[in-house]
């Protein structure tokens, strides 16, 4: 059964994808489609999976490595104090993992809660012409 996940893989594979940041070794950097956090990203797997567990053990190597480094460049792109990982798959059962960059200037009751703490219904959607420059900054710190 096609996610979203697999529909994001396809439209980065195509060169359709705005929010798509680059190819990685194990798959897609791409930003969030709302932007909770400024620069909250996801790492996508190419082949899309069910989950975490049916990767070898080389390939989920990878996948956290390409995990870890996706998150370094949003934290050089954006400035951030720290990155936040998820990875869940219960809405979308495909393998994804979530990068979220938390911040100093974030208010006081959010900066220790989880990200999904945030309205999400209220949070920018990815727009190429307001989110685009922050795109290429992470690009140029991933690749």
């Amino acid at each position: 059964m096609p996610t979203n996940i697999h529909r994001l893989v396809e439209a980065c594979r195509a060169g359709t994808e705005p929010a798509c940041i680059a190819r990685t070794g194990c798959g897609w950097a791409v930003m969030g489609q709302r932007q909770v956090l400024r620069g909250y990203c996801l790492l996508l797997p190419d082949p899309v999976v069910p989950h975490l567990n049916v990767l070898s053990p080389a390939q989920r190597s990878a996948f956290m490595t390409d995990l870890g480094t996706l998150g370094e460049a949003v934290r050089e792109a954006t400035g951030a104090l720290r990155i936040n990982y998820a990875i869940f798959g219960n809405l979308d059962p495909a393998l994804h993992a979530h990068v979220h960059p938390r911040f100093a200037d974030e208010p006081e009751a959010m900066r220790t809660g989880h990200p999904w703490l945030y309205d999400w219904t209220q949070a920018p959607e990815f727009n190429p012409a307001e989110h685009g420059a922050l795109r290429d900054r992470i690009r140029r710190h991933l690749l």
